[in-house]
This record gives C-alpha cells, structure tokens and sequence, in this order.
C-alpha cells in the first residue's frame, strides 16, 4: 500500500500481472461483461483454462515450477501479508441463490472435469474491481484531470463475482492434479524437501516440467484456451441482493502457447500503449491491467497480434 502511494506521489506507474497472468483473465472478464446490454447485468463470471497441444503432451519451463514451488513454500508470510494491509473496499454484488459451482464439476462449456484453480487471476481482478470503488470518479491522469469516457469513467469495468478453474478431460488428469498438490505442500514444509523439488522437477511434476524446457516444436504445438461462463439477470431493475439466474453469456480467450509466446505478446502490447499513450493513463501508482489498460485500445492490439475473444453462446436459462 506504501509503495502505491510513493509511486503515486513520484507519478511513477508501475502495472503488474502483464503476462499470461493475469491479461487473459483480466480482459477476459472484461470481454464477457461487455457482451451485457442493458437491462441485463452479468452476477458472476467463471474462466475454465484448457491447455491444448498437437504434440505428444504440454511440458512447462523449470522457472515456472519453481515459481510454483516458492509461492507454496511462502504462502503462509503472503497471506501474513495482505491480512497487514487496510481492508479494501469492495463493490456490493448481489449473490445468487443458486447451487455455487463446487471444487470438482463437469463444465459442459469447456467439455471437461473443472477443477478449482489458486491462481492469482482472482486477487488481480478483485483488485480491479476494488480500485473502482475507491475512486468512483475515475483516476487521475498525467494532466491531473480525471479520466473517463464520455464523461463516464470506468465505462469498461463491470464488477462481478469471479472464479477460476482449469479443465481436465479425465479422472486421471484429475487424480494428478492432487498427487503434485500434496507434494508441493508436504515437501515445503522444509527447506530440504523445497531442495529436492527444485533439483528435480521432473519427477515431483510427474513429468509436466523439466529443467531444460520445452523445445521449439513443443511450443509451436502449444495453445490454450479459455471460457468465461458468464451469468446475470436480464433486468437489472428487478435483481435483489439474493438473484436466480436467468440468463447466460459464454466467451473465449483463445492463443498460442501461454509461456513463451502469449507472455510476450501481452507484455509488448501492454508496454506500448505506456509508451504511446502515457498521458492517457493514471498519473502513478501500482495499479492492475484492467484499471489502467480497461480504457485503452488494449484488447483490439492484442486481437491484431494473435490473442482471439469470441462470443460463443447467449441464452436464457
């Protein structure tokens, strides 16, 4: 928080989260809650993650395992950490009273087992949707003026109930989701069993990382694909702080693979609208994709470079 307002006072902007987390989630909800004319509002949205190849099978790069390995190890000193923080306001949602997605369901519009994701995607977009509360009128830009569209800010924002999950299409991708997830947390339990996972990625991934990564063919026959479920009300002018759902949106974020190509991507295009559009953007601070970029031509560049949103369905429920 004391770092947002140095970088604030200095008129320093720093954005994170730009690669693969958390740009597709972020301008995923985005997309999907732009699909929403009114009367109708969105309530939650949900992204599904469905990693694909042409090749034998998906391999990661040893630094994102280890990554993953230290984000275990220290989740503890994290959540010490953001508890040490101000509370943060939050938008007032109405909740649904329908049955919640649980931690393992079929998702019939992704067409696989879902399965429950700690991603950071989630923090990244509440913190989107916090930075609009506190600052109803918008941001300040350079100029020291607020910025707003049509004299409306935060136009592109619409702040729903996000949840995120990946899709395995079997029981066994499920099983070993939860054999590596029990690995990763009995073995960081001490520094030498965070040791052992580090020096041998191979075998406590089940062979998913590898120290020497991915080869150039693996990652051509890489991509992803992501589906945001979207459901809301067809008229907001009825919706209570307890809704039913009656009507659903689906959308896709679709691109290549997501380490070593769709990273770069986000992160270019992302430094280029800083580059081009400087006096456009807040005037400082620490700030999310979707607070500083949600305004901006962001999601058309990287439409134009490879990462695809497509409407997939509408419909009443």
């Amino acid at each position: 928080m004391s770092g947002g307002i140095i970088t604030a006072t200095l008129r320093s902007l720093v954005v994170s989260a730009c690669g693969y987390d958390s740009i597709p989630a972020e301008f995923g909800v985005i997309h999907n809650t732009q699909q929403w004319e009114p009367p109708s509002v969105p309530i939650t949205v949900d992204s599904y993650l469905v990693l694909e190849s042409t090749g034998k099978r998906i391999k990661g790069n040893i630094g994102t395992w280890e990554t993953l390995v230290l984000g275990v190890a220290n989740q503890a000193d994290l959540q010490t950490l953001r508890k040490s923080r101000p509370r943060r306001q939050r938008p007032q949602i109405p909740r649904s009273s329908s049955k919640k997605p649980g931690l393992i369901h079929w998702e019939g519009n992704a067409g696989g087992w879902a399965v429950r994701l700690p991603s950071a995607d989630a923090t990244v977009v509440r913190r989107t949707h916090a930075t609009m509360v506190e600052n109803p009128n918008g941001l300040f830009n350079a100029s020291g003026e607020f910025l707003s569209s049509n004299g409306q800010p935060w136009t592109s924002i619409k702040p729903v109930h996000y949840g995120c999950y990946v899709i395995q299409k079997s029981v066994i991708g499920i099983i070993g989701m939860f054999v590596i997830g029990l690995l990763l947390v009995f073995f960081t339990r001490f520094k030498f069993g965070e040791k052992l996972l580090i020096q041998h990625p191979e075998l406590f991934s089940l062979g998913i990382f590898q120290k020497e990564g991915p080869s150039e063919e693996e990652i051509d026959s890489a991509s992803f694909k992501m589906y945001f479920v979207g459901r809301g009300c067809s008229n907001s002018t009825q919706h209570t702080l307890s809704v039913k759902f009656d009507q659903e949106i689906v959308t896709r974020v679709s691109g290549p693979e997501i380490g070593y190509i769709t990273t770069p991507i986000t992160l270019i295009q992302a430094a280029l609208i800083v580059l081009d559009e400087r006096h456009n953007l807040p005037k400082g601070g620490v700030l999310t994709p979707g607070s500083v970029f949600g305004g901006t031509d962001y999601l058309q560049r990287l439409q134009k470079n490879g990462i695809s949103f497509d409407v997939i369905s509408s419909k009443k429920l």
